[in-house]
C-alpha cells in the first residue's frame, strides 16, 4: 500500500518543474480520487454533496442551500444553543454541593497520558433522576430540531436472533428441557456501529449511557459538565505514551459494575473505534468484550437522498451547516436482543467480538470490512493531497 500511496503523492521531494506533478491533468487527479474511494470504500462519501462535501452542486441544490441558510439555519442554531444552555443549567443546579465521583487512582493526571474519572453519574437520589430524565428528553428535542422528526425503532424477533446466536438459546434452556425462569442478566455494555456525532445524541435520548471521551472534552464550556453527568471516562488519546492498560482496566471495571449493579451507569462503546459512511462495519476492538458480560447490540442507519450525515472526509463546520440546511433527516434504529456469550466466547474476547460483529452485520445489512482507523488516516491524508492538486489545476484554468 505504501508504494501505491507514493505514486499518488502530490508533493514528491524533487523540486524540478519536469518532475513535480506525478498526476499531469485534472482527469488524472479525479481518477486517482475515484480509485481511492473504491479502495477505502467504508470512509468514502457517496451523497449528492460529493467528496469532503465540496460538490460540485447542481443549481437546484445551490438554491435550496441558499434558502435554508437564511431561514432554517439561524432558527435551528438558536434553538440548539438554547437547549444546550438549558441542560447545562439543569446539570449545574442539580450538582451543586455535590462532589464528583472519582474512580480511585485513575483521577490522577499523570504526565504522558492515562485515565481520568470524574463524574456525577454515580450520584444517587432524586437529583440524579432529574438529570437523567431531562437529559433524555432534551436530547430527543435536539434531534427534532435537527430534523429527525421521527425515529423508527425495530426489535428483531428473539427467536431469529437466537438462531443467529445458538449459545444464547442453549444457555436459556435448563437441563430438563424447560425454559430457565431466572431473571436475565443485565448487559454490561451497549455496543453500536459509529456513523456520526449524532449517534451520541440518540443514545443519550434512548438510555443516557456513559461514553469514553478525550480528556479535553471534560474541560469544554457547557459540554464539559454535561459529559461528567453522563459519567464519561476521560482518556488522554493524544498523549505520546498513553496508559492503554489503565484505559482497558477502567472500562472493564465500569462494564462489570453496570452488569452487576442496576443503579450503576451503563457504558456505551463504539467497538469500531472510528466512524464509517454507514454502509460498512469495521473490525471490532475487544475492549467491550474483555469483561465477558452480556452486551446489547444497537445498529444505527441514516437513510438519505441528498446529504449523508456520516461524519467522514468533511469538516465539522461544513457538516453542521449542511445538516441544519436539510429540512428532514432520517434515522432508523435496530435494537437487537441482549447477546449472552458462551464460555468459549468469555475465554476468547476476539471470538466474542467477531461473533457479535457478524450478527450486527447480518441484522443491519452491513458490509464487513477489514479496514481500520489507520487506513482511514491514510485515506484522508492522500485525499487531501489530491484535492489540493485539483485546486491548482482549477486556478491555472482561471
Amino acid at each position: 500500500m505504501e508504494s501505491e500511496l507514493k505514486d499518488m503523492n502530490p508533493n514528491p521531494p524533487s523540486s524540478s518543474k519536469e518532475d513535480r506533478p506525478l498526476l499531469k491533468s485534472e482527469s488524472d487527479v479525479s481518477a486517482a480520487i475515484e480509485e481511492l474511494d473504491k479502495k477505502f470504500a467504508p470512509f468514502a462519501r457517496t451523497d449528492l454533496y460529493g467528496t469532503m462535501g465540496l460538490g460540485p452542486f447542481p443549481t437546484a441544490e445551490k438554491v435550496k442551500l441558499a434558502v435554508a441558510m437564511v431561514t432554517l439555519v439561524p432558527v435551528r442554531f438558536i434553538l440548539a444553543m438554547s437547549i444546550l444552555l438549558l441542560y447545562y443549567l439543569v446539570c449545574r443546579v442539580f450538582t451543586l454541593f455535590s462532589s464528583p465521583y472519582r474512580g480511585g487512582e485513575e483521577e490522577e493526571e499523570e504526565e504522558g497520558g492515562g485515565v481520568v474519572q470524574e463524574d456525577y453519574a454515580h450520584m444517587g437520589g432524586w437529583r440524579r433522576v432529574v438529570i437523567v430524565r431531562c437529559g433524555r428528553f432534551l436530547s430527543r428535542v435536539l434531534l427534532f430540531v435537527f430534523g429527525f422528526y421521527w425515529i423508527p425503532e425495530s426489535c428483531p424477533d428473539r427467536d431469529s436472533a437466537a438462531d443467529s446466536n445458538p449459545k444464547t438459546s442453549s444457555s436459556e434452556i435448563a437441563e430438563n428441557g424447560e425454559t430457565d425462569k431466572e431473571e436475565p442478566e443485565r448487559p454490561g455494555v451497549i455496543v453500536s456501529n459509529h456513523v456520526s456525532y449524532l449517534d451520541i445524541l440518540y443514545h443519550m435520548s434512548a438510555s443516557f449511557p456513559s461514553f469514553v471521551a478525550k480528556r479535553s472534552v471534560g474541560k469544554l464550556p457547557l459540554v464539559g459538565l454535561i459529559s461528567k453527568c453522563l459519567g464519561c471516562v476521560y482518556v488522554q488519546r493524544e498523549a505520546k505514551s498513553p496508559d492503554f492498560k489503565g484505559v482497558s482496566g477502567t472500562v472493564n471495571e465500569r462494564v462489570r459494575e453496570a452488569h452487576r449493579n442496576k443503579s450503576a451507569p451503563t457504558i456505551m462503546l463504539f467497538p469500531e473505534g472510528t466512524t464509517t459512511n454507514g454502509d460498512y462495519l469495521l473490525q471490532f476492538k475487544t475492549g467491550a468484550f474483555l469483561a465477558g458480560t452480556p452486551v446489547l447490540p444497537v445498529i444505527l442507519k441514516y437513510p438519505y437522498e441528498r446529504f449523508s450525515v456520516a461524519w467522514d472526509t468533511i469538516s465539522g463546520a461544513r457538516h453542521i451547516i449542511f445538516l441544519l440546511c436539510q429540512f428532514v433527516n432520517h434515522l432508523e434504529v435496530i435494537r437487537l436482543p441482549v447477546y449472552y456469550p458462551s464460555q468459549e466466547e468469555k475465554d476468547d474476547p476476539k471470538l466474542y467480538a467477531s461473533n457479535v460483529r457478524r450478527l450486527m452485520a447480518t441484522e443491519g445489512n452491513l458490509i464487513l470490512s477489514d479496514l481500520g482507523l489507520g487506513d482511514k488516516r491514510i485515506y484522508h491524508a492522500t485525499l487531501n493531497g489530491n484535492l489540493r492538486q485539483l485546486r491548482v489545476f482549477h486556478q491555472k484554468e482561471e
